[in-house]
């Protein structure tokens, strides 16, 4: 099928179409309304969300592109999982490459910025009274953003965000299955930003920071008992 060609004129509106296609999509592919293995039909989705196909066809090759769909023949679009060894590789490239980036933004990093990264650590502290695992990660996500958002290498930056991304269709079930990792994250969360706050040097805040994300995969691999994690297996996201 031919698709009509857009004039000029359309390109803006389209262009907006497509990243509010994205951005829904992504959203529900985080939040679990589509689990890893979902079935994207694009004609559904755009009735959904009020447009035509053609952006969402766009928002759907970007998620591709980024690891969060794959495309299968004779079924289409669907939600990518991650495999056991993929997850134990990003995982270990993400500690490598958000440590960088946090030891780099550290000194850019002002009164303000740690202000608003105590307060959302405040209200992940507050979730583990009645453990909300979807609203800490996100919670979670935001607090590292803060730190590592203002890191001047935007290639490095880049490799985060890809990491992050890469991951962001398991957030939602992060925390279920290692609840007592959450309460200790916390707590990992403020000694990163009390060293920080106390201008310490970039390696002892890219260590740090290195060791943070490595607990996480730590915990999962204690959780699932796997015996072959240590030559590259593993499960879901931290």
């Amino acid at each position: 099928m031919v698709e009509p060609m857009a004039t000029d004129d359309d390109a803006p509106a389209e262009g907006s179409k497509s990243q509010q296609a994205y951005e829904a999509v992504t959203r529900r592919i985080v939040d679990g309304s589509y689990p890893p293995g979902h079935r994207l039909v694009l004609a559904i989705i755009a009735r959904d969300l009020g447009i035509s196909v053609v952006p969402v066809r766009e928002a759907i090759r970007r998620l591709e592109a980024e690891g969060l769909v794959t495309f299968q023949r004779n079924v289409g679009a669907t939600v990518a999982g991650i495999d056991p060894t993929e997850y134990l590789y990003t995982m270990q490239t993400l500690s490598l490459v958000e440590g960088a980036a946090t030891a780099l933004s550290a000194p850019l990093i002002g009164a303000a910025d740690i202000e608003r990264a105590r307060t959302v650590n405040d209200e992940m502290r507050a979730c583990l009274q009645d453990f909300e695992p979807v609203r800490f990660t996100r919670l979670n996500q935001d607090f590292h953003a803060i730190l590592f958002e203002q890191c001047p290498n935007p290639h490095i930056l880049d490799l985060v965000h890809r990491g992050w991304n890469r991951l962001a269709s398991l957030r939602s079930s992060t925390f279920r299955f290692v609840p007592e990792r959450a309460r200790e994250s916390v707590e990992e969360h403020a000694h990163l930003l009390a060293l920080i706050a106390d201008g310490a040097d970039a390696d002892a805040v890219e260590r740090a920071a290195r060791r943070h994300r490595s607990a996480t995969l730590d915990a999962y691999l204690t959780h699932f008992n796997a015996p072959e994690a240590a030559s590259g297996a593993s499960h879901d996201h931290g």
